[in-house]
């Protein structure tokens, strides 16, 4: 959290007997933010921010505000534990033991939890939920697609922070007695779709949306060779319309161990020689990026477009046309 902007108290500055004034007279100005009553931030710092460190600011900017202790849950300990989600203009998430809880109040949505039932763990100076919790409260809470991408990511060990993967039989544990049957239903619904294959929040989220408009289950990180050996993994695959599926996220092309000491140009030109290789033994492409997930519609004509199949309906039967077969050269992992 060192490159994270430093949130300015005014209660700070009133332990050491100056007025607060100056810091309303700087947010009128423009030169602070006011991210809540009394917390403040460098107007240019939070400007040039990206929209989940500045999640990050409001959450932290929260916590130097309640007077009691106060867990975390949801989107908010999800930013703390490192879970990725999908934000879209996310409240600040916290637990409350009040029977009156589950209001929103001062851009705080509260969610009530009996005391007995609440879990808290330490996590950079603040309580926050389980990952486990985290995880499934998000996925009884948003729609399937935005769900999925967390769940497929708990399923994985993560290395830079020292966690183990979590298994769905640990997930669906975590379900009975603490949701409503209609939660329970959507949570074990994509606990059972969540995949720990899944290479990124980017392709977690794409598999969540084609899914929901109803097209077929890909082959993750599948494998293309040709007669000299490997050309590429690849995301996602179509086995019976030789499909592949590429999501481009911007780490690909800004991230240094994405980059690997070449230019974000060289990595361009080097994608595309890697897509002109997977066309080569046949098979057709279809690639996009974050804007097409957040226009769902778009993505759905992108996919129909590259003849991503739709999944067939049990009311359909059997189908009265051969469809493509695995053939020589076709391998996954």
């Amino acid at each position: 959290m060192s490159t994270f902007p430093r949130l300015i108290l005014a209660k700070d500055l009133s332990r050491i007997g100056l007025t607060t004034r100056a810091l309303s007279a700087q947010a009128r100005s423009g030169n602070l933010i006011r991210i809540r009553h009394g917390v403040y931030v460098q107007a240019a710092q939070w400007n040039s921010a990206k929209p989940w460190q500045q999640y990050r600011l409001r959450i932290e900017a929260a916590a130097e505000s309640f007077a009691v202790p106060t867990t975390f849950s949801h989107h908010s300990a999800a930013t703390m534990l490192g879970i990725p989600v999908i934000l879209r203009r996310q409240p600040v998430h916290a637990l409350t033991s009040f029977s009156g809880g589950g209001r929103s109040r001062a851009g705080v949505r509260r969610h009530f939890v009996p005391n007995e039932l609440q879990e808290a763990e330490e996590c950079e100076g603040l309580l926050v939920t389980s990952r486990i919790r985290t995880a499934l409260d998000i996925a009884a809470t948003v729609p399937f697609a935005e769900a999925v991408v967390p769940l497929d990511h708990v399923l994985k060990p993560d290395a830079a922070r020292g966690t183990a993967s979590a298994s769905k039989a640990e997930l669906l544990a975590g379900v009975d007695g603490r949701y409503s049957q209609a939660a329970a239903r959507r949570i074990r619904a994509v606990v059972d779709f969540a995949d720990q294959l899944s290479g990124s929040p980017g392709e977690s989220y794409s598999r969540g949306l084609l899914h929901v408009a109803g097209f077929a289950a890909p082959v993750l990180q599948y494998e293309v060779r040709n007669a000299s050996g490997r050309v590429a993994f690849t995301d996602f695959y179509w086995e019976e319309t030789r499909v592949v599926g590429e999501f481009d996220g911007y780490e690909k092309y800004m991230k240094p161990e994405y980059l690997k000491g070449r230019t974000p140009s060289e990595v361009v030109v080097a994608e595309k020689q890697r897509e002109d290789r997977i066309r080569a033994t046949g098979r057709g492409v279809a690639r996009w990026v974050w804007d097409e997930l957040n226009s769902p519609g778009r993505l759905e004509r992108i996919l129909a477009e590259a003849g991503v199949p739709r999944r067939r309906r049990a009311s359909a039967g059997r189908a009265k046309h051969p469809v493509t077969r695995k053939r020589t050269g076709d391998t996954w992992i």
